[in-house]
């Protein structure tokens, strides 16, 4: 009986070895990646090569009558080869979380059982804001979220969508936008954290990290199951395009592109571990990005020793062609993409996939071809795709749209909007004196969400929502449209800004009147929409209010009410009226689905607002561009007008007041291995718990290339109670101090420089050290 045991033992070990020799090595959870990959690599066609560096965008034709995943319509020659990527489920079915994820899990199945390696798909999505998904929760849009000036916040808030993305089965999303921005008339410049390097690199550090976890975290376990890839965007100078336009040259040289362009994309690599970047449509110095070997291999990898891959913007190779003029075919664009150091092309597979001919004849393509490939399935190796291909749908609707999400989305909400005005202490609301209140607007009773969102705006609350929640009971509240900005609506994909019917318009206006003159206040809420500042048509050549508002606020201001301007936008505006006029002003950009209720708590109170600009408000597009840290300031301005800005970098009102004293400097003279501790005493001296963002600048005041005036380089949020004062120190090290001096090499210098410190970049006290 024992020998039969034995034997019996021996024979289940033997097949049990058998089966195990029969897995292939790249199946085998226990094997390295790296020797995971090259097994992968061994057994691929050229084909399977050229589909892995491939993707598609998933559509609502890939479904069928019943809800279920149809290959047969447009996809399934692709998906059975195997294919790198697919784009947007959570957009092209437009079902809840948990429909989502069964119907991702569907399409993961079948290509991994069809596909004759069995190799999974990544699955990305857009996250500028909160998952661009059905029942998805809706944050600020980003230059909102920078004005926060709380980058921890918002690494939570990427958390979320990351956890929100994960659960519904994709793994990646094309966020964040590191561009720095110095012209508003640029049309994405709403997805943007603002024109300032330094204060974007502290965003886009929190926002990898959010979305990946941390570098750490990431390099021993891979990205598990409630993270996702980031994919910083748009490599590099995207934001700076000649003329504010789209796909537009970048004239920049190579300090100015080390010194303004590059510090965000270099913090989010070198720092945060981001694992996916995505070049810009734009030319750098004649060069696509998309063809740049210099950005996408000597910098990215060469110098900051990126581990991840690149993957293309939607139709970017085949850009080189068709825009910039630098290649004969799809083919040779593909090629040059390749070879500069594109890994993967998305969305559709035009271009990497006619490089067969061209891979199985030049054998440098070929190895770059493998090198692409290798990088793909590197990041499904992290992603653990090949052991938990699938996600839990029921988990999916726990975890979407949750309390906390929303908590955060209306914390993030409150603390974007900027008080840019307030005459008379208008605000906040005294209840005592208002029994009828009017909120008027093309703005006021729509919440706008921006781009790269869903278009299910009806569940976010408008500003007449959130007062009536807030007040209704209180005093009467009556609304008026007063104009319109377009004829439609104004979705980020109508992709049309109709005419308004100026007859009409003027009824609404007169209309708007009469209401305005039954009130005691008027809450005015005017801006603009996701066509008027936007990525498709919202690049315009004037920055005034769009349409007939102008007219609708001379009108109300008319009347002699007592007028409070909300604006609901996505860029700085060229406001001077009603700057010169109205009784308060709060910049409130897009605030996602909490709008009402974050603006109802600031109107009355109960939230003091605490935002602080990222971007400068010019006083007119001749002023363009306009940013606070110009290297110099010139000595003859425009001729006869003002040619300070509006609203500098760093401004923001609060409902009490603070006062800045006592900047000292604990050494006046400090050596390379020293640092130096910067002070300073702020007290509030009003009547309301408040917070103010402290803003510490440097100017190199001697130096071998020109230098900027002001660079921003710490800041620090605090809390004050009516008459505390708290003493807010900052260091300095020779890290704070360093630049690209004439040889593009990254040094220190000897020398005095100026410590600024206050509470926006033009109202500063100073002091000076000297670094021997």
């Amino acid at each position: 009986m024992k020998k039969i045991l034995l034997y019996t033992f021996l024979l289940i070990a033997c097949n049990l070895r058998l089966k195990a020799e029969d897995k292939p090595l790249y199946k085998d959870a226990s094997v390295p990646v790296e020797e995971r990959i090259s097994d992968l690599l061994s057994r691929m066609t050229i084909e399977e090569k050229l589909l892995q560096i491939s993707a598609s965008v998933l559509s609502k034709n890939d479904m069928d009558s019943l809800g279920q995943f149809n290959p047969q319509v447009s996809h399934q020659s692709l998906i059975e080869k195997g294919l790198g990527q697919l784009g947007k489920p959570c957009v092209a079915f437009d079902l809840d979380a948990k429909q989502t994820a069964e119907i991702s899990n569907e399409i993961q199945k079948y290509i991994i059982e069809k596909g004759r390696l069995g190799i999974p798909t990544i699955f990305h999505e857009e996250a500028l804001h909160g998952l661009w998904a059905r029942n998805s929760t809706v944050y600020p849009q980003a230059l909102g979220l920078s004005c926060s000036w709380e980058p921890e916040l918002v690494k939570e808030i990427f958390e979320q969508v990351a956890i929100e993305t994960r659960s519904r089965g994709s793994h990646q999303v094309n966020t964040p936008m590191l561009d720095v921005c110095r012209d508003p008339r640029w049309g994405r410049i709403e997805e943007s954290y603002g024109e300032d390097p330094y204060l974007i690199s502290c965003f886009a550090k929190a926002i990898v990290e959010g979305l990946q976890g941390t570098k750490e975290h990431v390099a021993k376990n891979g990205i598990d199951s409630e993270h996702v890839i980031a994919t910083i965007k748009h490599f590099a100078g995207y934001g700076v395009s000649e003329r504010a336009t789209n796909k537009g040259t970048v004239n920049y040289g190579e300090r100015a592109m080390r010194e303004v362009v590059l510090p965000p994309f270099k913090v989010a690599v070198e720092d945060a571990g981001a694992l996916s970047v995505m070049p810009g449509y734009h030319a750098v110095d004649g060069v696509p990005s998309h063809a740049n070997h210099w950005l996408l291999t000597e910098i990215l990898r060469d110098e900051w020793n990126f581990k991840g891959y690149v993957v293309s913007d939607y139709g970017g190779i085949d850009g080189i062609k068709n825009d910039h003029r630098l290649a004969s075919s799809t083919a040779d664009a593909a090629a040059k993409a390749l070879m500069a150091g594109v890994d993967l092309e998305l969305a559709s597979p035009n271009c990497f996939r006619n490089l067969k001919s061209l891979c199985e004849t030049n054998s440098t393509l070929a190895l770059a071809l493998d090198t692409a490939v290798a990088r793909v399935l590197r990041m499904k190796f992290k992603l653990g795709l090949f052991e938990r291909p699938y996600v839990d749908p029921k988990h999916a609707d726990k975890v979407c749209h949750t309390k906390r999400q929303q908590d955060l989305a209306l914390e993030a909400a409150e603390k974007s909007v900027v008080l840019l005005k307030n005459e008379r202490e208008m605000l906040p609301l005294n209840k005592n004196k208002i029994k009828t209140l009017a909120v008027i607007g093309p703005n006021a009773r729509v919440c706008r969400f921006g781009g790269y969102s869903h278009r299910d705006e009806a569940r976010g609350i408008s500003i007449y929502d959130g007062l009536m929640d807030k007040l209704g009971d209180e005093m009467e509240i009556h609304y008026a449209e007063g104009c319109k900005i377009h004829q439609n609506h104004g979705y980020w994909l109508d992709f049309k800004v109709d005419s308004v019917d100026q007859t009409e318009d003027l009824e609404r206006i007169n209309e708007a009147v009469e209401v305005a003159q039954q009130a005691d206040m008027v809450i005015l809420a005017l801006g603009g929409t996701a066509m008027t500042c936007g990525e498709f048509l919202g690049y315009r050549s004037s920055l005034d209010l769009f349409g007939n508002q102008n007219q609708l606020f001379e009108a109300i201001k008319a009347t002699g009410k007592p007028v409070v301007v909300c604006l609901i936008n996505g860029r700085p505006l060229t406001i001077n009226a009603i700057d010169e006029s109205a009784d308060a002003i709060l910049e409130c950009w897009y605030l996602g689905e909490k709008t009402g209720e974050a603006v109802a708590n600031i109107l009355t109170g109960e939230v003091v607002p605490s935002g602080k600009l990222t971007l400068t408000f010019p006083r007119s597009v001749g002023h363009l561009p306009q940013y606070y840290n110009a290297l110099f300031k010139p000595k003859h301005g425009y001729l006869a007008v003002d040619n300070s800005p509006l609203y500098p970098f760093g401004y923001g009102l609060s409902y009490t007041s603070f006062d800045y004293s006592n900047l000292t400097l604990s050494k006046r003279v400090i050596s390379a291995d020293e640092r130096i501790e910067v002070r300073v005493q702020v007290k509030n001296t009003g009547k309301y718990a408040a917070d103010e963002i402290v803003q510490l600048y440097i100017q190199d005041e001697i130096s071998s290339v020109a230098r900027p005036l002001k660079e921003l380089k710490k800041f620090k949020k605090i809390s004050l109670q009516p008459g505390e004062s708290k003493s807010v120190s900052f260091h300095l090290t020779v890290e704070d101090l360093m630049f690209h001096n004439i040889s593009n090499e990254y040094v220190w210098e000897p020398g005095s420089f100026k410590v600024m410190v206050g509470t926006h970049s033009e109202k500063l006290l100073d002091a000076r050290f000297t670094m021997k």
